[in-house]
């Protein structure tokens, strides 16, 4: 029987064919390990490529959502809008009656009101009753000794009618309309003496025309 030995022996190994051998094995392992390390830096790059297109559209599609809820609530945005104009409309409104014939009638009724007098500038007011106290209005001035009847304004020219105790209330009650920042033009107009049936004494009948500007 003929055996034939394939194995490398010792001296096979040791010598220039198995040294050749050799370094084309650890050629070929260098080589693996490059595209190893290449398809790993290429894989890590591709990664990191996908991550940030995966941010790109997380950020996409976060502004894509707030949209939408833009959307969702546009009609309730307007129903606030128009809410808000409403009541911008009725603040301006009351604004306006602030400055409007509100604002006088509550002047009037702030001069006929016991320790109050009109609303005036104080500087004016100061030099006018340097000039000559009778100038300004009677702080002391009894109001119940005077009260209205009628009050009627048309394009705003008011005339005023009422019973007072004597002509000095109805003095004092015109001196007050002219020092007053709504009232100009206050004229006297004729009255008369008159018994109150009520009052169960003697009064005068005035009217007074005048002015407002508001």
């Amino acid at each position: 029987m003929i055996r034939v030995n394939l194995l490398p022996t010792k001296r096979d190994l040791g010598g220039p064919s198995g040294q050749a051998n050799q370094k084309w094995l650890l050629y070929v392992m260098a080589v693996l390990v490059v595209e190893i390390g290449g398809l790993f830096l290429f894989h890590q790059r591709m990664q990191d490529e996908l991550d940030a297109k995966k941010a790109s559209n997380q950020q996409l599609q976060g502004r894509i959502n707030e949209a939408r809820d833009f959307v969702k609530n546009h009609e309730e945005i307007k129903k606030a809008l128009a809410s808000l104009r409403s009541r911008e409309e009725a603040i301006a409104k009351l604004l306006g009656a602030r400055s409007g014939p509100t604002a006088v009638l509550l002047e009037l009724a702030q001069m006929l009101t016991s320790g109050k007098g009109p609303t005036a500038d104080p500087d004016r007011l100061k030099q006018l009753r340097a000039e000559n106290p009778l100038n300004v209005y009677n702080p002391q001035w009894d109001t119940r000794r005077l009260w209205l009847t009628s009050y009627v304004e048309n394009q705003r020219t008011v005339r005023i009618e009422g019973l007072a105790r004597d002509a000095s209330d109805v003095s004092e009650l015109a001196q007050r309309l002219r020092l007053s920042s709504y009232f100009f033009d206050v004229q006297v107009l004729p009255g008369k003496k008159e018994a109150s049936a009520a009052a169960k004494l003697e009064v005068v009948a005035f009217a007074l025309q005048l002015k407002v500007r508001y």
